[in-house]
């Protein structure tokens, strides 16, 4: 046992966190990634390295916690010989002043100082590590976590059935492709071990940036991995961790609350009924309707003569001024002609974008036109001007929009990349597009596709970029507002209204409306999306009790189907207590 000093006055008496320990504080344990999990797997698993890799753990209450440090080139974890733990069972302090790589062959000059609190059933710690090259990630491994069903971000807890699971915030932790993680929303996880037990780890950090959760299964506990990654614009050597938090609860509301209470107050989230951001007419939608234009291949599923007619034919319906009009693919071919933004003669030309707009904001229509946060096509002639607004993740590879079959070859497409918004070149091409049709076509509210997709990019912070973005134009347009796709729990902060995402607990902050590739009356087109067909539910009629009713209008829609449209309408009229 390494000798301990007192940091912390008389220890407090209480229940064991997790799975009994015979270790006291400050016990330095000799363990290895293969230590007490299955090996070989059992059921689901994830890459690992094939032999044992050293992860000596100090004891703390009731857990044993190890470090992993990453830079761009390799893996190392802390020398067994060079670490000190001080302290007691309410505080301790753990340094080690060398690192080992090459699986413990080999050793390196560095620091990593982790200090430990504890409050009642709360560990709450802090990492500080330095190297000589710059650091990417810090990973501390807990152990003696009993196994359970896991929850990530807030999700309903499953079994993991002796099998492996790894979380990712936000967007997968800028891996949404990666095979096998989940996305999160928002950095929590929760193992439910039994009716009223509920473990939680969370992070204290105030900023977005990745966070990840691996669960590795052994016989009675978890091997549990609560990952940070630093920023990737930066060539940091000194790196201090955000605060992570380990506690108990006797149900799962239990568990998630103190982790929207920081969130609440990280990311200054306002209830809806107190946003400011969010104009009267918003308050008042009772329906959405989602307006599909131009597909990839150029096939148009409503011009803007059609649209106004269908508009038109709505109005008689429902009050147009509790409509929210979403016009998707308005600018010509669906994503390839992204980031022109311009109005395409096949669908009507300006004068019929100007007339759709001009005469349903008549009829008391709220109209939105769709711009792609993220997305532009290299084929494109402007993009010269913006491509180092590119996106790199941090280990320096083009990440590039590339998992759509948009042309049905069988083979996903790869001319379009993924753009930062935290690159000034990129934020501030697409706020003159935004900024442009704002001025020349007078309409009421923008849509960012695929604002959520946070990537931790080194070319700049993705999510200080895309809020500078939504708070230039509210500066210029006070009366315009924004609205996103698949949120994150930062971007409540300023952008009150989604497609895709959200859910009850979300709804404290934000509304929500269906995605436009939501199935359409009839076959179930997704429109411009390229999901192709879905199943309509006419039971249903594709509402969700947590979304603003939602009615897609594909080519045949308004032709074939419109007493559906008819009662998707009733409905929302129904909902909304309109006569």
């Amino acid at each position: 046992m390494m000798p301990l000093d007192s940091l912390a006055a008389n220890s407090a008496s209480v229940a064991p966190l997790s799975v009994a320990t015979t270790h006291a504080p400050g016990d330095i344990v000799e363990l290895y990634s293969t230590s007490e999990v299955f090996i070989p797997p059992r059921g689901r698993s994830f890459m690992k390295f094939s032999f044992d890799f050293p992860e000596p753990s100090v004891a703390f209450g009731d857990h044993r916690f190890g470090f992993l440090v990453f830079t761009d080139e390799n893996t190392y974890a802390m020398s067994r010989p060079r670490m000190v733990a001080r302290g007691n069972n309410d505080a301790l302090e753990l340094t080690c002043d060398e690192f080992t790589w090459a699986g413990g062959e080999e050793k390196t000059p560095g620091k990593l100082t982790a200090r430990f609190r504890r409050d009642g059933t709360t560990i709450e710690w802090d990492v500080t590590v330095e190297m000589q090259r710059p650091i990417k990630t810090v990973t501390t491994v807990i152990r003696d976590i009993p196994r359970g069903m896991v929850s990530l971000g807030g999700g309903q807890p499953t079994d993991t059935r002796d099998g492996d699971v790894l979380g990712g915030y936000t967007f997968g932790a800028g891996d949404l492709h990666n095979f096998g993680v989940t996305s999160m929303t928002t950095p929590v996880a929760i193992v439910q071990v039994g009716e009223q037990d509920f473990r939680y780890i969370t992070t204290l950090d105030d900023r977005v940036r990745p966070k990840r959760y691996y669960f590795q299964a052994g016989e009675r506990a978890f091997r549990a991995e609560a990952i940070y990654e630093h920023d990737a614009w930066r060539n940091d050597t000194h790196v201090q961790v955000p605060r992570w938090r380990l506690g108990r609860a006797t149900s799962f509301e239990g568990a998630m609350q103190p982790h929207m209470e920081h969130v609440e107050k990280a990311f200054h989230l306002l209830p809806w009924e107190e946003r400011r951001d969010v104009p009267s007419w918003l308050r008042q939608v009772a329906l959405v309707t989602t307006l599909h234009g131009m597909h990839y291949t150029g096939f148009i599923f409503n011009d803007y003569a059609k649209q106004l007619e269908i508009l038109k034919w709505m109005a008689t319906q429902i009050p147009a001024e509790r409509v929210l009009v979403f016009l998707s693919s308005w600018d010509g071919r669906y994503y390839w002609d992204y980031p022109n933004y311009e109005v395409p003669a096949r669908m009507g030309g300006p004068a019929g974008f100007k007339r759709l707009i001009g005469e349903a904001q008549k009829l008391g229509f709220k109209m939105m036109p769709m711009f792609g946060t993220n997305a532009a096509n290299r084929q494109q002639p402007v993009w010269p001007k913006i491509a180092s607004g590119a996106t790199y993740k941090i280990d320096g590879d083009l990440y590039n929009l590339n998992w759509v079959d948009w042309n049905n070859d069988r083979h996903q497409d790869g001319w379009l990349t993924y753009m930062n918004l935290g690159a000034d070149s990129w934020r501030n091409w697409l706020e003159g597009r935004i900024a442009e049709t704002i001025d020349r076509y007078g309409v009421d509210a923008y849509f960012l596709d695929i604002v959520g997709g946070h990537v931790n990019s080194t070319t700049g912070d993705m999510h200080e970029g895309t809020k500078r973005l939504v708070e230039n134009l509210r500066g210029k347009y006070p009366k315009v507002t924004c609205v996103g796709e698949m949120p994150y729990d930062a971007l409540y902060e300023f952008i009150p209204v989604y497609h895709a995402g959200g859910g009850g607990r979300w709804r404290k902050y934000a509304r929500f409306f269906s995605h436009l590739s939501a199935p359409a009356p009839g076959r179930g087109s997704s429109g411009v999306h390229e999901s192709g067909f879905g199943r309509f539910n006419t039971e249903t009629l594709g509402l969700n009790e947590n979304a603003i009713p939602t009615l897609q209008v594909v080519d045949d829609t308004f032709t074939r189907y419109r007493d559906v449209m008819a009662a998707v309408i009733a409905r929302a009229k129904a909902r909304a207590g309109i006569a």
